[in-house]
Order: structure tokens, then C-alpha cells, then sequence
């Protein structure tokens, strides 16, 4: 055995030292403290939790309200109508488990309450009080967009009959291209052809009838100076604009806000009017935007898989049996001397059912409306006049049908100037002395 000196040269035994071995068979011991520790981490939980619930507590409850928008991840936000539903860090945030939970869907306006978030950002909701003016607890299953029955359009929007500047305008539409419940119009206008003042007497009109009606204004790739004198002229109207100083991404997701927003005030059984300036630079805005690097360009520089997000916005107008109505009446810009754009209105070419044609010699000549009467027209427009009318309608067709269009517009205009109304005009002709 080894041994150790002292201080006083004494030998002493030198101790070993055991190593500590695990016990296997008792487990009373170890389950005992691990149990102690799972009780000391719940109790810190527990105080911890408390702190939180004390914190969450003196937070403030502040009133929220906004259109819902939906993220790719599931989270909500409540965008501002007054800030053109544009993405701001103090719009209030809805968990994503409050969107599956009461399955909310895009375009909703939420009412409710909510607590202070992280500073820097807006409150998170923390309870909703109504959905699009239903309260939460009296929310019906509604019909989903898509499926509900879509008939045609049956119900004549007479923007003739509204007294203002622009009232020549509209009465020639009531005869040309009578404007439905639920039609889905194109406007096709080369630059300078007064597009956007037939719009803005639409919507005057629209506004001043059909107060019943929601009436929203889409304007994309707009100039600033557009926007304010849009915002200026409606009272009732929601104006929505993405100016040509934002990005195409802006112009996407305001364009599909606007259209979520539509679909859920159609199925809750609301009329819904968009006018939309213009469906041409929606697109182009589609095609910066969804353009990658395995896609097949078309004549023009348009992306082959483009056209089915506008045409998705503009095939959205519909009038139904079981629900509202949608109406859209789009803009189409043609002889702009861009490839690109005349590709995209051979591709919307057909797939409304009313379309308005404005012609720039007649613009040039100072005929206003400078409507191409042989390229203008609505379908089914039968279920819009009466057969009265109708017959008469069908006559003047014929009559303008054999001078030449921009004869015709010309004498047109200088006839209804002389009457009134369109009821006066029409029956100073009989069915009986067609020619």
C-alpha cells in the first residue's frame, strides 16, 4: 500500500477515491427529483404566465376596423379604407388561429377590439364584434362567391335620365349599349378619345340613381393629378388608385383588395358597380410582376400565364339569383402604338358582354360622345329594354347603318340635342314609317 509523509515525516495511508456508480435498480430516487424539478419549472411557468397575464392586462383595449387581408401564412391584417388599403406597420394584426377559427375570408370588413402589439406596429386583434355589419354571433353560412347561380344581366341602369353635363353622353349609351346589373363591360379607347370623362360621367350618374348601389372606382398606373379630381367629384364613391409612382406589386394586390371586397358585399346581396381605369395597365402590371424565367413570352413581351389573373378580375362580374350583383366596366387602350397593348385587347376582345367603342377621328372632330356606333353594342340587350323600345332601337340601328359612322354619330348628336329625353326622341319615329 502506498503511504504519504507528513509534515513530521510520519507515513500515514494514502486514500483512494472510489468513483460514484449510477444506481440501476433504484429509481425512486431519480424520479423523485426530476419530479421536483417539474414542479419547480410549472411554478416558474406559472409565475411567468401570471407576469404575462398581468402585462397583457394593462395593456389598452383600442377599437379596430378595417377590409381583411390574408397572407400567404395565414395572418391577417386590417387594412385602412382611408389609406387605399395600402400596407402600413400600424395596421392591426389578426392571429392566424382567429382567421381558421371563424373562417374569415379576403375583403371583410372586421369591427371588433384589440390590445397594444409590439411597439412599433399596430394592435393585434383581440376580439371581433361584427363581420361586414353582422354581428359575429349572428353570422349565417353564406354562399360562397363562386357558387352562386349567375343569370343575365335583367335590370336596366337608365344613366340618361341623370341631369348633369355629360347627359348627352349617357343617353346615347341607353340606346347603343344599354349598361345592366351585373354586366361585365369594355370600354375601348384609343388616347384622347375622352375615356376617362365618359367614366367620370358614370359614375356621376351611378351615384346620383342608384344610391343603393356600392360604387367603386379602381384606378392603376393613374396620374396623381386623376386621383384627386376623382376623389373630389364622388361624394358616395369609394376611390381606390395606385398611382404610376408605385410598383406593379402595389397595382396586383390593390386591384385584388378591391375585387375580394366586391365579391363579399355580392354575397352578402349587395349591388356592386367597379369601375376599373384600366384593365390594360392592370395587365401590364401582372406581367412585371408574375414574369419568371422558365415562362413563354408572347408577341408583344407578354408572359403566356399572365392573362388568367385579369381575366379572373374582369370574369368576376356577374349578376346572380341567389346573391348580389357585380358590374365592371373596364377600360381597354388601343392605338397607343405598343405591341403589348394591342395583344392584350385581342385577348379581352370578346369576353364581355357590352363593349363601347371610342373612335379618335371623331374625338379629333369634336363629337362627343365619339362613339363607333358599328363597333358598339350589348348582348342580350333584350332583357334590358322593353320590347317597345326595343323595336324602335333596332330601327335606328338601321338607319344609322347606312350612312357612314362618323356621319351617323354627327347626326345622332345633333338630333337628341333636340329633345329632352330618349322617350321623346324615340317616339317621335314610328314603327310603322321605317324605311
Amino acid at each position: 500500500m502506498a503511504h504519504d509523509s507528513d509534515s513530521n515525516g510520519a507515513d500515514r495511508p494514502r486514500r483512494r477515491r472510489r468513483r460514484r456508480r449510477r444506481s440501476r435498480g433504484n429509481w425512486s430516487k431519480s424520479t423523485a427529483s426530476t419530479d421536483e424539478g417539474a414542479v419547480a419549472t410549472g411554478a416558474e411557468r406559472a409565475v411567468e404566465e401570471k407576469g404575462e397575464n398581468d402585462s397583457s392586462a394593462k395593456r389598452r383595449s383600442l377599437p379596430v376596423s378595417g377590409i381583411l387581408e390574408i397572407r400567404k401564412d395565414g395572418t391577417g391584417f386590417l387594412r385602412s379604407l382611408e389609406h387605399d388599403l395600402a400596407e402600413r406597420k400600424s395596421d392591426p394584426m389578426m392571429p392566424m388561429r382567429m382567421v381558421k377559427r371563424f373562417n374569415f375570408k379576403a375583403g371583410s370588413m372586421i369591427v371588433g377590439r384589440g390590445i397594444d402589439g409590439k411597439p412599433g406596429f399596430g394592435p393585434r386583434v383581440d376580439f371581433v364584434e361584427s363581420v361586414d355589419g353582422v354581428p359575429l354571433s349572428e353570422k349565417r353560412h353564406r354562399k360562397n362567391f363562386r357558387k352562386l347561380t349567375v343569370i343575365d344581366p335583367d335590370f336596366h341602369f337608365e344613366l340618361g335620365t341623370c341631369e348633369q353635363d355629360g347627359q348627352l353622353s349617357m343617353r346615347v349609351l341607353d340606346l347603343l349599349c344599354p349598361v345592366g346589373r351585373g354586366q361585365r363591360g369594355l370600354v375601348v379607347a384609343a388616347p384622347r378619345t375622352g375615356k376617362t370623362t365618359l367614366m367620370q360621367q358614370i359614375a356621376t350618374a351611378m351615384e346620383t340613381l342608384y344610391s343603393d348601389v356600392n360604387l367603386i372606382v379602381l384606378l392603376v398606373d393613374e396620374r396623381p393629378e386623376e386621383a384627386t379630381y376623382w376623389r373630389r367629384a364622388l361624394k358616395n364613391g369609394e376611390v381606390y388608385v395606385s398611382t404610376m409612382d408605385e410598383t406593379p406589386r402595389n397595382h396586383v394586390r390593390l386591384a385584388e383588395m378591391v375585387r375580394a371586397r366586391a365579391e363579399r358585399l355580392v354575397e352578402a346581396g349587395e349591388e356592386v358597380v367597379i369601375l376599373l381605369d384600366s384593365l390594360t395597365r392592370l395587365t401590364r402590371a401582372y406581367n412585371n410582376t408574375l414574369g419568371g424565367k422558365n415562362s413563354k413570352v408572347m408577341s408583344g413581351g407578354l408572359d403566356s400565364r399572365v392573362m388568367t389573373k385579369p381575366k379572373n378580375f374582369f370574369g368576376a362580374a356577374r349578376n346572380t339569383e341567389d346573391g348580389g350583383s357585380l358590374t365592371i366596366l373596364a377600360t381597354a387602350l388601343v392605338e397607343t402604338g405598343s405591341r403589348m397593348d394591342q395583344v392584350i385587347f385581342e385577348e379581352f376582345k370578346g369576353t364581355g358582354n357590352m363593349e363601347l367603342t371610342l373612335d379618335r377621328q371623331l374625338a379629333d372632330r369634336r363629337v362627343f360622345p365619339a362613339v363607333a356606333h358599328d363597333r358598339t353594342g350589348t348582348r342580350k340587350e333584350e332583357k334590358l329594354l322593353s320590347p317597345k323600345v326595343l323595336r324602335k332601337v333596332n330601327i335606328l340601328r338601321r338607319v344609322l347603318g347606312r350612312m357612314k359612322p362618323r356621319e351617323a354619330m354627327e347626326m345622332l348628336v345633333d338630333r337628341l340635342e333636340k329633345y329632352s329625353s330618349n322617350q321623346e326622341f324615340l317616339g317621335a319615329f314610328s314603327v310603322d314609317d321605317e324605311p
